[in-house]
């Protein structure tokens, strides 16, 4: 039976993982920061059936110690900071842990389980103020905030590694991917929250940003299958994961109000706080390779993630 390490396993794409790899016959093992307040919420479901270990990006010891007591086969890296806005406020934190983070856990692996297979979380943030329409894997870097930068640090060093040490280390470049387990503090679900909230009469108006900036939105649940499916090739091949498609913030104002029979346009208000320091502006990414190799593509489409998350949140609100 095969064992996987997930850093980050509290989080959406985590506990996403986590499921599929149960599914898959697989030991998981979650690794987590020791904190006075630790959010279950998201593996709830499943914490009887996944083990936990403490460590830490920022605490290389930690790491060799949990590599270690449960010598994964797999090593998934999902924990980062993570959100873009925070970022510019916190940026030394954001490099400590995004970037720096994922040289310690290569360096752990490097000696204590260098037959593992590693699989680096990429982002779409590190395209930035994009080069070319659509983004593949030869798409030149151009990051514009302190988050997109990490993640690039995070790219290359992993890279590093495969080269200089023959480690099976790759990347999923993956565009913005949602669902209900997705943070309040995200756009997405920050406007799917709203809109439900709304709905039930517990708030009068969203403020919002940019709504013209356009992101390539897929399903978090579609998208942690790529990463599986990276770690089961011969060799390490760093991939694009995208649905292709690109939809404005105002178009998913439109769908989920609308998935409530009400009109974003009178709750909707533009507060210029909202607005990044360097924008980003268009992102839409080219999955064809992965398509080809590894036969993936996404399943759900852009307007059922976005019903999901309304349905959800009212739900949950209820």
């Amino acid at each position: 039976m095969p064992k996987a390490l997930i850093t980050g396993i509290t989080g959406q794409d985590g506990s996403y993982l986590a499921e599929l790899l149960l599914e898959k016959g697989y030991d998981v093992v979650g690794m987590l920061r020791r904190s006075s307040t630790v959010n279950f919420e998201r593996i709830d479901h499943i914490q009887n059936d996944i083990e936990l270990a403490q460590g830490d990006l920022i605490d290389g010891a930690s790491m060799v110690h949990v590599l270690r007591e449960h010598e994964p086969d797999e090593i998934y890296n999902l924990a980062a900071q993570s959100f873009v806005q925070t970022s510019f406020g916190q940026p030394v934190l954001t490099g400590e842990i995004t970037a720096l983070g994922v040289t310690r856990l290569l360096d752990s692996i490097r000696m204590v389980r260098p037959d593992a297979k590693f699989y680096q979380a990429s982002s779409s943030e590190m395209f930035g103020k994009v080069h070319e329409v659509p983004q593949t894997e030869a798409t030149p870097f151009h990051p514009r905030s302190p988050y997109g930068v990490a993640k690039v640090y995070g790219h290359w060093i992993t890279v590093n590694y495969r080269e200089s040490y023959d480690m099976f280390a790759c990347s999923g470049i993956l565009f913005n991917h949602e669902s209900p387990r997705r943070g309040t503090e995200f756009v997405t679900r920050k406007i799917t929250d709203a809109a439900a909230r709304i709905k039930l009469g517990m708030q009068d108006e969203v403020r919002l940003g940019n709504l013209d900036a356009q992101r390539d939105w897929g399903h978090a649940a579609d998208y942690v299958d790529a990463m599986w499916r990276m770690l089961q090739q011969d060799t390490p091949v760093d991939y694009v994961i995208s649905t292709g498609q690109t939809h404005s913030v105002r178009r998913l104002c439109e769908v989920a109000f609308g998935a409530l029979d009400l009109d974003y346009e009178q709750y909707v208000t533009i507060d210029e706080k909202f607005y990044r320091p360097a924008e980003v502006d268009l992102l839409v990414g080219d999955s064809s390779k992965a398509k080809a190799e590894l036969g993936w593509e996404p399943k759900i489409t852009f307007e059922e993630l976005i019903q999901e998350m309304v349905e959800a949140d009212l739900n949950r609100l209820s």
